[in-house]
C-alpha cells in the first residue's frame, strides 16, 4: 500500500518514537482529502502495544477511577489499559449502537458532524476518569466527551491520545482539560 510519510515534530521520548515508526497514513480515507492514520502495525506489534498500554497505565496509576475509550479505537487502547490499572471501562459509543438510556452530545469533526452516547448509569458522581483515544485532531470527539462525563457528574482527570495532529489545533477545544499525546504530528 502506498501513503505518504507522517511528519512529525521532533521526537522527544522513546514511546513517541515506537508510536512512530507503527503509524502508516491512508491518503483520501475515510473520504477524499483526509489523511487517516493508521495504527493497524502497532497493534500487530505485541512489544510495542504493550509498551504503550504500560506506559499509559504507569502515568494514571492510583488518579483515575475508570477508562473512558472513544469508538472505536479508542476502545482497544482504553480496554487494555483499564486491564493493566485494574479498573472498569466505559465505552463512548456513536448514537443508536448503546441500549438503554444514553446521554447524548453532538460535535463537529474535520470531515463532518456526529453524534456520541455514553450510558446515563456508567459512571458514577465524581468519578475520575481517563478518556482514552487514538487521535486528537479538531478536538469535538474528544470536547464532546468530555461533556458527557462531566453531564454524568464524573470529572476528566486527563485525556490521552497516542497522536495530537497539531496542525489542526484541536488541543483548543479541551479548555483547562489535561491532554497528553505520546506524538504531535507537525503536517498532514
Amino acid at each position: 500500500m502506498n501513503a505518504a510519510p507522517t511528519k512529525v515534530a521532533p521526537l522527544t521520548s522513546p514511546m513517541a518514537e515506537i508510536v512512530a515508526s507503527r503509524l502508516r497514513d491512508i491518503p483520501d480515507f475515510p473520504i477524499p482529502g483526509v489523511t487517516f492514520k493508521d495504527f493497524t502495525p502497532l497493534l500487530s506489534d505485541g512489544p510495542a502495544l504493550r509498551a504503550v498500554v504500560q506506559d499509559i497505565a504507569r502515568r494514571y496509576a492510583g488518579r483515575v477511577d475508570m477508562v473512558v475509550g472513544i469508538e472505536a479505537r479508542g476502545f482497544i487502547f482504553g480496554a487494555a489499559v483499564a486491564y493493566e490499572l485494574g479498573i472498569g471501562f466505559v465505552p463512548v459509543r456513536k448514537a443508536g449502537k448503546l441500549p438503554g438510556s444514553t446521554h447524548s452530545e453532538t460535535y463537529d469533526l474535520e470531515y463532518g458532524s456526529a453524534v456520541i452516547e455514553i450510558h446515563t448509569d456508567a459512571l458514577a458522581p465524581g468519578t475520575r476518569t481517563l478518556i482514552i483515544d487514538d487521535i486528537l485532531a479538531t478536538g469535538g470527539t474528544a470536547a464532546a466527551t468530555c461533556e458527557l462525563i462531566e453531564r454524568a457528574g464524573a470529572t476528566v482527570a486527563a485525556v490521552e491520545v497516542l497522536v495530537e495532529l497539531g496542525f489542526l489545533n484541536g488541543r483548543s477545544k479541551m479548555g483547562d482539560h489535561t491532554v497528553h499525546a505520546m506524538l504531535s504530528v507537525a503536517g498532514p
